[in-house]
């Protein structure tokens, strides 16, 4: 893992240049998937399935013999922590919820603004690598939250042809039952255009590889998209206070998902700087994923010495990570120098993992600085608002002067009349 010097990331982070696929390539892939399944729809999904995961499949949708295969498969504990996780989750995003609301002016003005939840959403969860029932807590829960009527599921198929059991007994266990064995690019068209399977949603949410989050970029205004994730972050602050072992078993925690993922240390103690080098070293060689930690702590790790805590943060904030943990003395007295990150979590006993399985905030978080910008999903993300507005016919006469004035300086005289004509024809 290299370390470098605040200063020389700065100059690093200011000439870097993509090493992904090439976009175009990857947007001529994308697009002819999704065009092949707007036009053949089920059949380009079972077309690509074969081609994509090597499984040819007579259903995409997942029966209920699989999901009673699937729960005799899982053990009673997972189900025990599923659960107590799935009630930590509700409980975070019950407060998020939002009610509509209206006030009442003078001359018979009423104002306000309506909460609708959406109705219809499509949860993508990504297969692969590794199989996510978390995910499906995260994303299913806010939206169940938010009044969503219809929530369906697709995700890639297992080599068997099957989806994962913990998948199917999560989905299960927030009562999501329609589920399909659809994934990459063709599934998020599938989600946006329609199939004779998949029902056309609303919003498309959930986190996939570069031919996911690029299709959701394409179909983003044919469809609302929660968000374009990029690679897994995390960026540990660390001071003398942090345990090293912790330190590099954090920063593993997230090298470990794929070979793209960043793993960023900060501290302003180039000892600590080297000591959290070695270990990182020595907790490799016993992952189970130590290739993919391995090359994404070569390609993307970075342990970064700044000048002093100020500029530590300084780099913090260029950095919006998706993670921040801040293994500091007195990390309560230090988060309002946060200015961009996804999620904040403060002390040494407050690991990313705990905020990705089990406290209760979402962990579809912004990624690639987005930070800056961006929030994690939540309820709000499952409801749309609409304004409500009521004059009275005192009020409006009373605002007459002052619309038309705006709409003739516009030029839209067809505007002011809409408002004249109320005043020349009270009665109508």
């Amino acid at each position: 893992m290299k370390i470098i010097t605040s200063g020389e990331f700065f100059t690093e982070k200011k000439n870097t240049t993509s090493t992904q696929i090439n976009e175009k390539q990857l947007d001529n892939i994308v697009l002819d998937i999704i065009t092949q399944v707007r036009k053949d729809k089920d059949t380009a999904l079972f077309r690509y399935t074969e081609h994509f995961d090597n499984v040819k499949l007579d259903s995409l949708l997942v029966s209920e013999s699989e999901f009673k295969e699937a729960r005799e498969k899982v053990d009673t504990s997972f189900i025990e922590a599923i659960q107590e996780a799935k009630q930590n989750i509700r409980t975070f995003h019950e407060a998020q919820k939002e009610q509509s609301w209206f006030m009442e002016k003078e001359n018979g003005i009423v104002l306000g603004q309506k909460v609708t939840p959406l109705e219809k959403v499509g949860v993508y969860i990504p297969g692969g690598k590794a199989a996510y029932p978390s995910s499906i807590l995260m994303d299913v829960i806010p939206a169940q939250i938010a009044g969503v009527e219809k929530i369906v599921i697709t995700t890639p198929p297992q080599q068997n042809g099957k989806i994962s059991p913990y998948v199917l007994v999560a989905a299960e266990e927030v009562g999501v039952t329609s589920i399909y064995k659809v994934g990459g690019a063709q599934a998020i068209a599938a989600l946006a255009y329609g199939t004779e399977s998949i029902e056309k949603v609303d919003k498309i949410v959930g986190p996939g590889n570069a031919f996911v989050a690029r299709a959701k970029k394409w179909v983003y205004g044919d469809v609302a998209i929660d968000m374009i994730a990029g690679p897994s972050e995390i960026c540990v602050v660390a001071d003398e206070s942090a345990p090293v072992n912790y330190v590099a078993a954090d920063l593993l925690s997230q090298a470990e998902h794929d070979e793209s993922a960043n793993a960023i240390c900060v501290t302003t103690n180039k000892e600590l700087a080297e000591e959290i080098k070695v270990e990182i070293e020595k907790q490799l060689a016993t992952l189970e994923r130590k290739a993919i930690a391995e090359k994404s702590i070569e390609q993307n790790g970075r342990i970064i010495v700044a000048n002093n805590e100020d500029d530590a943060f300084k780099v913090v904030n260029e950095i919006a990570p998706e993670h921040l943990q801040l293994m500091i003395q007195n990390p309560t007295e230090k988060v309002n120098k946060v200015k961009h990150a996804g999620a904040i979590f403060l002390g040494n006993y407050s690991p990313e993992p705990l905020g990705d399985y089990f406290a209760g905030p979402n962990h579809t978080l912004p990624t690639s600085g987005t930070a800056r910008f961006a929030s994690p999903l939540g309820v709000y993300d499952f409801v749309k608002k609409s304004s409500i507005i009521h004059y009275s016919q005192e009020a409006l006469l009373e605002a007459t002067n002052k619309i038309t004035k705006i709409a003739n300086v516009e030029g839209f005289t067809a505007h002011a009349n809409s408002i004249t004509i109320r005043k020349d024809y009270p009665n109508a």
